[in-house]
């Protein structure tokens, strides 16, 4: 029997979940905090991921220790803490700023089908990860990858394309990532033998 089901997303111990939807064959990782995001068929993160205000596609590999989203403090006003907006953890009669967190649940991040977002790395609010984009460890991503682009550093610079770009507009219209459950099994063996060209020959992309 399959350990990942496609009913129910397989939750590990310790996780803080909250606002958040999942699709099919996902895996939440020990100790990760999700929340107003949503997970595609098929994605994972691996353990204590931080992710917010997030939607991320199908097949997105998420490794430990990163964080999607992370929320920002004011940096205009006289105090960047957090007693401005969570006023109600310090006072009885100061309620939270309701607004302050509706602008931040609206700065979503993006990641697309087929990503790696490597471990201990960040992708900061309002970014948006292009199919097939992969993100080095450690890396701080402060605006939008290209699909199929490797990116390092902090900030997260270009390093180089993960595929040509011809072949990576073909990948794209293929769009194996929508494929039933059954015809990816039917493919797994090409998918583990064949380098991206040859895959595409033989299945028309």
């Amino acid at each position: 029997m399959p350990r990942l089901s496609p009913d129910a997303a397989t939750r590990h111990p310790d996780c803080e979940i909250t606002d958040s939807r999942f699709g099919a064959y996902v895996e939440i990782g020990r100790g990760s905090r999700l929340t107003n995001a949503s997970l595609g068929d098929y994605s994972y993160c691996d353990r204590y991921a931080d992710i917010a205000n997030a939607r991320i596609g199908k097949f997105a590999n998420i490794a430990a220790f990163s964080r999607i989203g992370a929320t920002d403090h004011p940096l205009d006003t006289a105090a960047c803490h957090h007693f401005l907006y969570r006023s109600d953890d310090y006072w009885d009669d100061a309620p939270r700023d309701a607004a302050f967190f509706a602008r931040r649940r609206a700065r979503l991040a993006h990641i697309g089908h087929d990503t790696w977002i490597g471990a201990g790395a960040m992708v900061k609010p309002d970014v948006t990860l292009g199919h097939g984009a992969v993100v080095a460890a450690g890396a701080v991503v402060t605006r939008d990858v290209a699909p199929y682009t490797i990116v390092a550093g902090t900030p997260a610079r270009p390093l180089r394309p993960r595929q040509p770009p011809a072949i990576a507009e073909r990948l794209i219209a293929l769009a194996w990532w929508d494929w039933p459950h059954d015809a990816l099994r039917l493919a797994l063996e090409d998918f583990r033998g064949l380098e991206a060209e040859a895959f595409l020959e033989r299945y028309g992309g």
